[in-house]
């Protein structure tokens, strides 16, 4: 093969298309946990969601509240792959299979947030959030229904593998993916390019800006105990008792029950099965959407 600047630009025309195409196709799990906050900027300051204030009845001026006077921050951070082809496997003809890297790389750039945000998930029993507990804690500061002050739990400890109760019926989700820019494909493959020059290889590969953190943590909950119906409703309970400072219920609903695979098969019998114990009813028989994610194994 000829190289010249048309057969550089159709090759790279070509990984591009692969790319674009599996980028496409494939679908990530990042949105059943958290919110896609855009990013303009090295960071983002966020205000005390928890704080939101409530609908009450216009008596009076209005009731303003200052979402500012506590934030917390999340940093954007870049990520990148790449790799290169000799110069003399294009003389060769011999890039096929660089169109199926080219597709890994747009399947592995979709579900990049999950790689993010499960994981960030998982560590959320050790990981400090904006209120000074662990995101999954027994000690939250929360409120009764006269507004006094009071210890509030999400968090179940236990020795067996972590599931997680969420509420995601609403626009605001436990966790935050902060995209500052999506990951697109870009190469040096000119002739002039010192790579191309000092080493005979032609280079391309993805980049992209972003991060993931906490959001409300009154929406998510955390277990290590065994996946039982005990469990499962001490969870639902607890977060359904969470209440705002006013004293008013939060009106939590606990939506989504996520597992790592090798709880799939205890959570399908909790929530899919229709009969129990020889033929009882499941009272918790679709009480909850299930998602099973890998990435928490």
């Amino acid at each position: 093969m000829d190289i010249n600047a048309a057969t550089l630009s159709s090759i790279f025309t070509g990984l591009s298309t692969a790319f674009n195409q599996r980028f496409e196709a494939v679908e990530n799990q990042y949105a059943t946990v958290a919110m896609t906050v855009p990013s303009t900027s090295s960071s983002n300051e966020y205000p005390r969601l928890d704080d939101l204030p409530g609908i009450r009845e216009w008596i009076g001026d209005r009731v303003l509240h200052d979402l500012s006077a506590q934030t917390y921050t999340i940093r954007n951070r870049d990520f990148e792959g790449a790799i290169k082809i000799k110069r003399s496997q294009i003389e060769d003809d011999n890039i096929g299979i660089y169109s199926s890297v080219a597709s890994d790389f747009g399947q592995q750039s979709k579900e990049f947030p999950d790689q993010l945000i499960f994981p960030l998930l998982k560590r959320g029993h050790e990981t400090i959030c904006y209120d000074g507990q662990n995101f999954f804690d027994t000690d939250h500061p929360g409120y009764d229904e006269a507004g006094n002050v009071i210890s509030v739990s999400n968090y179940q400890p236990g020795a067996g593998p972590a599931w997680f109760l969420i509420d995601d019926t609403r626009s605001l989700k436990p966790m935050i993916y902060q995209q500052r820019r999506t990951f697109s494909l870009v190469s040096q493959m000119n002739e002039t390019d010192p790579n191309v020059f000092n080493q005979g290889v032609y280079v391309w590969g993805v980049d992209g800006r972003g991060n993931a953190g906490f959001g409300l943590w009154q929406l998510a909950y955390m277990s290590r105990a065994p996946l039982t119906v005990e469990s499962y409703l001490a969870a639902r309970n607890a977060m359904t008792g969470i209440r705002k400072r006013s004293g008013q219920p939060i009106n939590i609903r606990p939506s989504r029950l996520v597992v790592p695979r090798t709880l799939e098969a205890d959570a399908r019998q909790l929530l899919n099965a229709q009969l129990v114990n020889g033929g009882d009813s499941n009272v918790w028989f679709n009480s909850a959407e299930l998602s099973v994610i890998d990435r928490l194994n």
